[in-house]
């Protein structure tokens, strides 16, 4: 089984749409905790719009997100507290419930995990990987700015 993770970090929601739709992944599972975001066209419903749009499923997964003091842990490059505390969110019956629900999904059609973060490796969604994915192929997407328009 193949999975997929995105980062939005700088990119546009076309881009990301674009890039989502090249490698052929057609459900973007959100594990944000908070599925907002102060950039353009990342918040939950106008995000899922854009999709539906290109013909890509959106579902929110919210249980997977980072807990707070994960996500402080994340700003401040400190890996070893994002995965104590993302480890401690996963033990938790909404998590493993969505994180059952994604893996059925996942083997049913090509999907990739969303977040904020254009690195993965300083991202949950890695960490979800390892822990409930740990023999599917990952594959980390990474959005390519739109080449600009000469003047």
């Amino acid at each position: 089984m193949q999975i997929f993770t995105i980062g939005y970090e700088g990119a546009t929601q076309s881009e990301v749409i674009a890039t989502l739709k090249d490698a052929g992944v057609t459900l973007l599972a959100d594990v944000r905790a908070v599925p907002l975001s102060r950039r353009p066209g990342f918040s939950k419903n106008i995000l899922a719009a854009g999709l539906k749009e290109a013909g890509i499923d959106y579902v929110g997964l919210k249980a997977l997100g980072t807990p707070p003091e994960g996500r402080e842990a994340a700003r401040k490059g400190n890996h070893a507290r994002l995965a104590e505390v993302y480890a401690g969110q996963l033990e938790l019956p909404e998590a493993m419930v969505q994180g059952a629900q994604l893996v059925e999904m996942a083997h049913d059609q090509p999907t990739a995990l969303l977040c904020f973060e254009r690195d993965p490796i300083g991202c949950h969604r890695s960490l979800f990987i390892d822990a409930i994915l740990p023999d599917a192929e990952r594959v980390d997407l990474f959005v390519t700015a739109a080449p600009q328009a000469e003047s």
